[in-house]
Protein backbone atom coordinates (compact mmCIF):
# COMPACT_ATOMS: atom_id res chain seq x y z
CA UNK A 1 0.00 0.00 0.00
CA UNK A 2 1.19 3.83 -0.58
CA UNK A 3 0.64 5.92 2.31
CA UNK A 4 0.12 9.64 1.33
CA UNK A 5 0.19 12.28 3.65
CA UNK A 6 -3.34 13.92 4.52
CA UNK A 7 -2.15 16.56 6.49
CA UNK A 8 -3.17 19.22 3.63
CA UNK A 9 -5.93 16.46 1.85
CA UNK A 10 -8.64 19.31 2.18
CA UNK A 11 -7.52 22.85 2.11
CA UNK A 12 -4.13 24.75 2.39
CA UNK A 13 -3.68 26.22 5.40
CA UNK A 14 -4.69 23.39 7.38
CA UNK A 15 -2.03 23.15 9.79
CA UNK A 16 0.86 20.35 9.02
CA UNK A 17 0.64 18.49 12.03
CA UNK A 18 -2.88 17.10 13.76
CA UNK A 19 -3.22 17.82 17.82
CA UNK A 20 -1.94 14.61 19.47
CA UNK A 21 -4.93 13.10 20.53
CA UNK A 22 -5.92 12.65 16.57
CA UNK A 23 -4.67 9.90 13.96
CA UNK A 24 -5.47 9.41 10.32
CA UNK A 25 -4.07 7.00 8.10
CA UNK A 26 -5.27 7.04 4.43
CA UNK A 27 -4.00 5.31 0.88
CA UNK A 28 -4.47 4.47 -2.13
CA UNK A 29 -5.73 0.94 -2.76
CA UNK A 30 -5.58 -1.70 -5.79
CA UNK A 31 -9.10 -2.48 -6.08
CA UNK A 32 -10.65 -0.28 -9.05
CA UNK A 33 -13.35 2.33 -8.27
CA UNK A 34 -11.85 3.05 -4.92
CA UNK A 35 -9.84 6.55 -5.40
CA UNK A 36 -8.97 6.07 -1.90
CA UNK A 37 -9.36 4.94 1.56
CA UNK A 38 -9.36 6.79 4.64
CA UNK A 39 -9.28 6.26 8.40
CA UNK A 40 -9.56 8.77 11.00
CA UNK A 41 -9.65 8.85 14.98
CA UNK A 42 -10.42 13.02 15.79
CA UNK A 43 -11.41 14.11 19.06
CA UNK A 44 -11.25 18.63 19.01
CA UNK A 45 -10.68 18.56 15.05
CA UNK A 46 -13.31 20.14 13.15
CA UNK A 47 -13.21 20.20 8.34
CA UNK A 48 -14.30 23.52 7.00
CA UNK A 49 -16.38 23.17 4.32
CA UNK A 50 -15.43 21.73 1.14
CA UNK A 51 -16.32 19.24 -1.57
CA UNK A 52 -14.71 16.00 -2.59
CA UNK A 53 -14.55 14.79 -6.58
CA UNK A 54 -15.52 11.66 -5.41
CA UNK A 55 -18.37 9.85 -4.08
CA UNK A 56 -18.07 9.54 0.06
CA UNK A 57 -19.10 6.54 1.43
CA UNK A 58 -18.42 6.39 5.96
CA UNK A 59 -19.09 4.73 8.55
CA UNK A 60 -18.27 5.48 12.01
CA UNK A 61 -16.86 3.29 14.24
CA UNK A 62 -17.31 5.11 17.78
CA UNK A 63 -18.98 8.74 18.64
CA UNK A 64 -20.88 10.88 16.40
CA UNK A 65 -20.17 13.33 13.15
CA UNK A 66 -22.33 16.33 12.78
CA UNK A 67 -22.27 17.83 9.13
CA UNK A 68 -23.70 20.42 7.13
CA UNK A 69 -24.62 19.06 3.72
CA UNK A 70 -25.87 21.99 1.12
CA UNK A 71 -27.16 24.00 4.12
CA UNK A 72 -28.39 20.79 5.48
CA UNK A 73 -27.66 19.90 9.21
CA UNK A 74 -26.92 16.11 9.05
CA UNK A 75 -25.44 13.90 11.06
CA UNK A 76 -23.11 10.15 11.30
CA UNK A 77 -23.29 7.47 13.75
CA UNK A 78 -22.74 3.81 14.32
CA UNK A 79 -25.68 2.58 12.52
CA UNK A 80 -25.75 4.54 9.30
CA UNK A 81 -24.02 4.49 6.01
CA UNK A 82 -23.44 7.94 5.59
CA UNK A 83 -23.41 8.95 1.12
CA UNK A 84 -21.72 12.22 0.39
CA UNK A 85 -22.50 12.88 -3.80
CA UNK A 86 -19.57 14.58 -5.40
CA UNK A 87 -19.05 18.36 -5.83
CA UNK A 88 -21.82 19.20 -2.68
CA UNK A 89 -20.41 21.39 -0.19
CA UNK A 90 -19.88 20.01 3.67
CA UNK A 91 -18.23 20.54 6.51
CA UNK A 92 -17.51 18.00 9.20
CA UNK A 93 -16.81 17.89 12.94
CA UNK A 94 -17.59 16.19 16.50
CA UNK A 95 -21.65 16.27 17.36
CA UNK A 96 -22.95 18.02 20.19
CA UNK A 97 -22.39 15.54 23.25
CA UNK A 98 -19.56 13.06 21.50
CA UNK A 99 -16.15 12.93 23.15
CA UNK A 100 -15.00 12.86 18.73
CA UNK A 101 -15.15 10.19 16.61
CA UNK A 102 -13.64 7.34 15.01
CA UNK A 103 -14.61 6.65 11.09
CA UNK A 104 -14.03 4.80 8.14
CA UNK A 105 -14.02 6.26 4.62
CA UNK A 106 -14.31 5.05 1.51
CA UNK A 107 -13.45 8.04 -1.65
CA UNK A 108 -15.23 6.34 -4.97
CA UNK A 109 -14.51 7.41 -8.13
CA UNK A 110 -16.96 9.74 -9.31
CA UNK A 111 -17.87 7.10 -12.36
CA UNK A 112 -19.04 4.91 -8.95
CA UNK A 113 -22.59 6.27 -9.30
CA UNK A 114 -24.33 8.05 -11.96
CA UNK A 115 -24.50 11.62 -11.30
CA UNK A 116 -28.38 11.60 -11.96
CA UNK A 117 -28.33 10.15 -8.55
CA UNK A 118 -26.80 12.99 -6.78
CA UNK A 119 -30.23 14.54 -5.71
CA UNK A 120 -31.23 11.49 -4.28
CA UNK A 121 -27.97 11.14 -1.86
CA UNK A 122 -28.11 14.48 -0.47
CA UNK A 123 -32.23 13.80 0.20
CA UNK A 124 -30.83 10.37 1.65
CA UNK A 125 -27.73 10.99 3.39
CA UNK A 126 -27.81 8.52 5.64
CA UNK A 127 -28.74 5.10 4.79
CA UNK A 128 -29.65 2.98 7.64
CA UNK A 129 -28.67 -1.15 6.41
CA UNK A 130 -27.35 -3.24 8.56
CA UNK A 131 -26.23 -5.77 5.17
CA UNK A 132 -24.85 -2.86 3.60
CA UNK A 133 -22.70 -1.74 6.58
CA UNK A 134 -21.64 -5.13 7.15
CA UNK A 135 -20.05 -5.70 3.53
CA UNK A 136 -18.41 -1.85 4.16
CA UNK A 137 -16.60 -2.80 7.32
CA UNK A 138 -15.93 -6.53 5.24
CA UNK A 139 -14.28 -4.60 2.81
CA UNK A 140 -11.91 -2.35 4.94
CA UNK A 141 -10.50 -5.47 6.95
CA UNK A 142 -9.84 -6.80 3.73
CA UNK A 143 -7.82 -4.04 2.22
CA UNK A 144 -6.31 -3.62 5.47
CA UNK A 145 -5.34 -7.31 5.43
CA UNK A 146 -3.97 -6.72 2.12
CA UNK A 147 -6.18 -9.21 0.77
CA UNK A 148 -6.31 -9.70 -3.55
CA UNK A 149 -8.19 -7.26 -5.72
CA UNK A 150 -10.51 -10.10 -6.97
CA UNK A 151 -12.26 -9.80 -3.13
CA UNK A 152 -12.38 -6.25 -2.72
CA UNK A 153 -13.79 -6.47 -6.46
CA UNK A 154 -16.94 -8.08 -5.35
CA UNK A 155 -17.80 -6.62 -2.12
CA UNK A 156 -17.13 -3.39 -3.68
CA UNK A 157 -19.80 -4.14 -5.92
CA UNK A 158 -22.18 -5.24 -3.51
CA UNK A 159 -22.00 -2.16 -2.12
CA UNK A 160 -22.35 -0.47 -5.41
CA UNK A 161 -25.24 -2.67 -5.80
CA UNK A 162 -27.19 -1.80 -2.82
CA UNK A 163 -26.73 1.89 -2.72
CA UNK A 164 -27.77 2.37 -6.16
CA UNK A 165 -31.01 0.34 -4.80
CA UNK A 166 -31.49 2.85 -1.39
CA UNK A 167 -30.99 6.08 -4.25
CA UNK A 168 -34.37 4.32 -5.75
CA UNK A 169 -32.35 3.86 -9.15
CA UNK A 170 -34.41 1.08 -11.59
CA UNK A 171 -31.63 -0.49 -13.84
CA UNK A 172 -30.02 -4.36 -13.64
CA UNK A 173 -30.08 -4.89 -9.86
CA UNK A 174 -34.05 -6.03 -10.39
CA UNK A 175 -33.10 -9.02 -12.59
CA UNK A 176 -33.52 -12.20 -10.91
CA UNK A 177 -29.92 -14.50 -10.75
CA UNK A 178 -29.33 -16.04 -13.74
CA UNK A 179 -28.09 -20.05 -13.19
CA UNK A 180 -27.04 -19.73 -16.66
CA UNK A 181 -25.15 -16.96 -16.70
CA UNK A 182 -23.21 -18.20 -12.94
CA UNK A 183 -22.21 -21.35 -14.87
CA UNK A 184 -20.44 -19.37 -17.53
CA UNK A 185 -19.02 -17.43 -14.84
CA UNK A 186 -17.85 -20.73 -12.70
CA UNK A 187 -16.20 -21.71 -16.13
CA UNK A 188 -14.49 -18.41 -16.41
CA UNK A 189 -12.92 -18.89 -12.65
CA UNK A 190 -11.95 -21.96 -13.05
CA UNK A 191 -10.30 -21.14 -16.13
CA UNK A 192 -8.57 -18.28 -14.41
CA UNK A 193 -7.44 -19.83 -10.92
CA UNK A 194 -4.35 -19.32 -10.13
CA UNK A 195 -4.25 -15.56 -12.40
CA UNK A 196 -8.04 -14.81 -10.99
CA UNK A 197 -10.00 -12.92 -14.03
CA UNK A 198 -11.24 -9.77 -12.45
CA UNK A 199 -15.29 -8.64 -12.06
CA UNK A 200 -14.73 -6.21 -14.52
CA UNK A 201 -13.26 -8.46 -16.80
CA UNK A 202 -16.23 -11.05 -16.44
CA UNK A 203 -18.99 -8.97 -16.44
CA UNK A 204 -17.37 -7.51 -19.71
CA UNK A 205 -17.24 -11.32 -21.09
CA UNK A 206 -20.46 -11.87 -20.08
CA UNK A 207 -22.58 -8.86 -20.73
CA UNK A 208 -24.04 -8.30 -17.06
CA UNK A 209 -23.30 -5.96 -13.92
CA UNK A 210 -20.38 -7.08 -11.74
CA UNK A 211 -23.28 -6.86 -9.14
CA UNK A 212 -26.10 -8.99 -11.21
CA UNK A 213 -22.56 -11.93 -12.11
CA UNK A 214 -22.50 -12.13 -7.98
CA UNK A 215 -26.29 -12.60 -7.17
CA UNK A 216 -26.34 -14.94 -9.41
CA UNK A 217 -23.23 -17.05 -8.14
CA UNK A 218 -23.37 -17.21 -4.54
CA UNK A 219 -27.49 -17.74 -5.74
CA UNK A 220 -26.72 -20.95 -7.45
CA UNK A 221 -23.32 -22.31 -5.50
CA UNK A 222 -23.91 -21.06 -2.32
CA UNK A 223 -20.52 -18.75 -2.63
CA UNK A 224 -19.17 -15.80 -3.95
CA UNK A 225 -17.07 -15.60 -6.57
CA UNK A 226 -14.08 -14.69 -4.65
CA UNK A 227 -14.42 -17.67 -2.09
CA UNK A 228 -14.93 -20.23 -4.69
CA UNK A 229 -11.33 -19.43 -6.55
CA UNK A 230 -9.92 -19.55 -2.82
CA UNK A 231 -11.32 -23.00 -2.68
CA UNK A 232 -10.16 -24.02 -5.53
CA UNK A 233 -6.67 -23.01 -4.49
CA UNK A 234 -6.50 -24.35 -1.48
CA UNK A 235 -7.61 -27.73 -3.29
CA UNK A 236 -4.74 -27.07 -6.01
CA UNK A 237 -2.43 -26.60 -2.49
CA UNK A 238 -2.78 -29.82 -0.74
CA UNK A 239 -1.48 -32.26 -3.41
CA UNK A 240 1.69 -30.29 -3.66
CA UNK A 241 1.91 -29.69 0.40
CA UNK A 242 1.94 -33.93 0.69
CA UNK A 243 4.06 -34.24 -2.10
CA UNK A 244 7.19 -32.06 -0.19
CA UNK A 245 6.88 -28.56 -1.77
CA UNK A 246 8.31 -25.79 0.07
CA UNK A 247 5.14 -23.66 1.25
CA UNK A 248 6.05 -20.45 0.16
CA UNK A 249 6.89 -22.16 -3.70
CA UNK A 250 3.29 -23.94 -3.44
CA UNK A 251 1.60 -20.16 -2.40
CA UNK A 252 3.32 -18.19 -4.85
CA UNK A 253 2.12 -21.08 -7.58
CA UNK A 254 -1.17 -21.11 -6.38
CA UNK A 255 -1.65 -17.60 -7.00
CA UNK A 256 -1.59 -16.41 -3.03
CA UNK A 257 -0.16 -13.16 -2.73
CA UNK A 258 2.42 -14.07 -0.30
CA UNK A 259 2.87 -16.84 2.66
CA UNK A 260 1.17 -15.19 4.97
CA UNK A 261 -2.42 -15.67 3.54
CA UNK A 262 -2.12 -18.55 2.37
CA UNK A 263 -1.63 -19.76 5.55
CA UNK A 264 -4.50 -17.74 6.97
CA UNK A 265 -7.02 -18.86 4.51
CA UNK A 266 -5.22 -22.81 4.20
CA UNK A 267 -6.31 -22.98 8.13
CA UNK A 268 -9.63 -21.55 7.60
CA UNK A 269 -10.65 -24.05 5.14
CA UNK A 270 -8.74 -27.09 6.88
CA UNK A 271 -8.07 -26.09 10.55
CA UNK A 272 -4.52 -26.52 10.19
CA UNK A 273 -1.40 -24.62 8.66
CA UNK A 274 0.12 -25.72 5.45
CA UNK A 275 3.26 -26.54 7.44
CA UNK A 276 1.47 -28.99 9.95
CA UNK A 277 -0.71 -30.84 7.08
CA UNK A 278 2.38 -31.18 5.42
CA UNK A 279 3.74 -33.44 8.05
CA UNK A 280 0.51 -34.91 9.82
CA UNK A 281 0.90 -37.89 8.27
CA UNK A 282 4.54 -38.38 10.22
Amino acid sequence: MTRIDTSVLYVDDVEDRLPDNCHVQAWRPKVEGIAEVFHAQLSDYSYPAHCHDTWTVLIVDQGAIRYDLDSRQCGALGEAVAILPPGVIHNGRRAPGAPGFKKRVLYLDESFLDLDMVGAAVDNTNIFDADLRRTLVGLHDSMLNGEDKLDGEWRLALIQDRLSCHLRRVNEQEREPERGVALQLRQLLDENVVHAVSLSEAASVLERSKAHLIRSFSATFGVSPHAYVVGRRIESARPMLLAGRPVAEVAAVTGFCDQAHFTRHFKRYTSVTPGLYATSHG
